[in-house]
């Protein structure tokens, strides 16, 4: 197989091979428009069919571009594969995509059941460079699957990521392209798996100029999102422009699988869809994977040959209720009898299946699926860094009952999920974070994040920090001293252990996996059970500071994947220990 990989994309700036260059822009709104190129070179762009314009002009790789809209306003390429200087106003870049030559291009993927996730944030871990040098630690604590925040071009040096208005190019602060892929070929070499998440729902406020040349990518009708007018996917350049981003991702960086930001604003199911099946035909035998954030629940995405799995907020909603007893904002919904909610996840997918929430219906019947369509999770960069001061669960909650509640993320078989640092329990915040060159924008901002929590959690207006100051970047930076000291080392150890049990018991029976039904051992206690092809896999957890009553206990050949002697002990006796976890498998009659 070649080593180097291009996806070839029909607008933007695509390399010819003799020399030249074909630009192609759609602007739908103007009847003319010109692409300058850095040397002065200016050029009228042919008018095609249905809003295109086109032009060919001797241009090499690295030659600086825009376009030039109404005789005065230069802008970027919204398809631009690198940002000259990493400016989201600047000229774009002409880029050879097939110059870095990949020494893993045979890389099959990894099947979805041996997925085990880590979330991470780019920037905050020294770039696309600080990155690969964690990987190694990460395959040996048992992760298969790293999964970077948003890294399209963002205004400013740091950001989350979800201010992307460039698609296409990666964030310059993060590394350049072929440091990115870099990053990724080494990932393989290890037999790690590169995930992505996208965001196709919304462009952030300083730099996107598809308003004034296409402003057909914006419903004029229907509901609005948190960023304002929904991106209209249902309309065929739209729609494709997002196509093509998450196939140059998949093709050109030989990414294994993409996380889909809150899918549910873009009000498109059927799009989503018509995504999943035109990524599917263009996979081949590469294995490819696709993940939703979807606020909706909407169970008919997901399965073979559509979306692999969502976010299962609701699993850690209720989960958190649990562990700290918070019940302001969204937690409210869950508030009300957490544990029968987070056994409802267990036993069958999601905690609202079409029920009212807040007076609305929420979801759709999801008991049919199998536990691999749902991604599990503690924590990630939204429940954490959405919160005023941006505190993890390690200050949140009691250490023991975080302990349990690891185990059952990790020894459950639905798809586990851990954010950076979260191994060694890390105690540093997850802040959110901007860099907006635009002062209005810098105010808007800081005084938007002081509203929303003036009143939410207790935290006064002048307690959350600003989040275009540098400091609120670097306190959330994951501090790796930590994981030296004690308390870190007790947590990886705990981590390690959980991931060996389940790459060695769970993960080669998990393709057959089906629950066996899951109940509530009162308002703090639960036990599950799942067939595991010739295996009953048992799972009992208090979260409680009191022993409960168990009915139903494992039969004496059951083998135990994690619980102290003493707790297993009780169990026998039908008691559940306070602030456990116990995992058995047990061979099928």
């Amino acid at each position: 197989m070649s080593g180097h990989f291009r996806h070839a994309m029909p607008y933007g700036a695509e390399l010819q091979g003799d020399g030249s260059t074909r630009f192609r822009l759609w602007a739908p709104d103007v009847e003319e428009v010109a692409l300058e190129l850095d040397d002065g070179d200016a050029c009228a762009m042919r008018a095609l069919d249905d809003g295109w314009h086109e032009c060919i002009r001797r241009a090499a790789a690295g030659t600086p571009y825009r376009y030039r809209i109404h005789g005065k306003l230069c802008v970027p390429d919204p398809a631009s594969r690198l940002q000259q200087a990493g400016d989201v106003h600047g000229a774009s870049l002409v880029v050879d995509p097939q110059a870095y030559a990949w020494r893993h291009a045979d890389w099959p993927g990894r099947p979805w059941h041996e997925a085990v996730i880590y979330e991470l944030h780019a920037g905050a871990c020294g770039g696309f460079r600080g990155v690969q040098a964690m990987l190694p630690g990460l395959h040996a604590l048992g992760v298969t699957a790293i999964e970077l925040m948003p890294i399209a071009q963002f205004p400013g040096s740091r950001n989350w990521g979800y201010d992307g208005v460039l698609p296409f190019a990666p964030a310059a602060a993060y590394g350049t392209p072929d440091e990115l892929k870099a990053l990724i070929d080494v990932a393989h070499g290890l037999g790690l798996m590169m995930f992505l998440d996208v965001v196709y729902n919304h462009f952030g406020p300083d730099g996107n100029y598809l308003g004034d040349y296409a402003s057909a990518f914006f419903r004029r009708d229907g509901p609005p999102t948190p960023w304002g007018a929904a991106i209209d996917v249902g309309l065929a350049p739209v729609g494709d422009f997002f196509v093509h981003n998450a196939l140059y991702w998949l093709e050109e960086y030989r990414f294994d699988g993409l996380r889909l930001d809150a899918v549910h604003a873009l009000h498109d199911p059927a799009w989503l869809l018509s995504l999943a099946a035109r990524v599917r035909a263009a996979a081949g035998e590469r294995q490819v994977h696709l993940v939703l954030e979807n606020e909706a629940n909407q169970a008919h995405l997901l399965g073979a040959s559509r979306f692999d799995a969502q976010w299962n907020d609701d699993f850690h909603n209720a989960l958190h209720v649990l562990l700290t007893g918070e019940s302001a904002g969204y937690y409210g919904a869950y508030a009300d009898d957490p544990m029968a909610k987070l056994v409802r996840c267990l036993a069958e997918g999601f905690a609202w299946q079409g029920e009212p929430m807040r007076g609305k219906p929420r979801g759709e019947p999801s008991a049919s699926l199998s536990p691999l369509c749902f991604v599990d999770f503690l924590q990630n960069h939204d429940q954490v860094g959405n919160r005023a001061l941006g505190e993890r669960l390690t200050v949140l909650a009691d250490p023991k009952q975080l302990e349990a509640a690891c185990a059952l993320l990790l020894l459950t078989p639905m798809v586990p999920m851990l954010f950076m640092g979260e191994e060694w329990g890390s105690r540093t915040p997850f802040l959110f974070f901007t860099d907006h060159p635009d002062e209005a924008l810098r105010s808007a901002v800081r005084e938007g994040r002081r509203k929303e929590f003036a009143d939410f959690e207790g935290h006064g207006k002048g307690d959350v920090p600003d989040p275009n100051a540098p400091s609120s970047f670097e306190r959330s930076r994951p501090d790796p001293h930590e994981a030296a000291r004690p308390e870190g080392l007790a947590r990886l150890t705990l981590v390690r252990h959980l991931l060996a049990q389940r790459r060695e018991h769970l993960i080669p029976r998990l393709q057959q996996a089906r629950p066996l039904g899951a109940r509530a051992l009162g308002a703090r206690a639960l036990q599950a059970r799942w067939q595991l092809g010739d295996a009953r896999l048992h799972v009992y957890c208090n979260l409680g500071e009191e022993m409960t009553c168990v009915h139903a206990k494992p039969t004496p050949d059951a083998r135990w994947l994690h619980g102290e002697a003493s707790a297993i002990a009780a169990l026998a006796e039908g008691r559940l220990a306070p602030a456990c976890t116990l995992v058995c498998l047990e061979p099928s009659a």
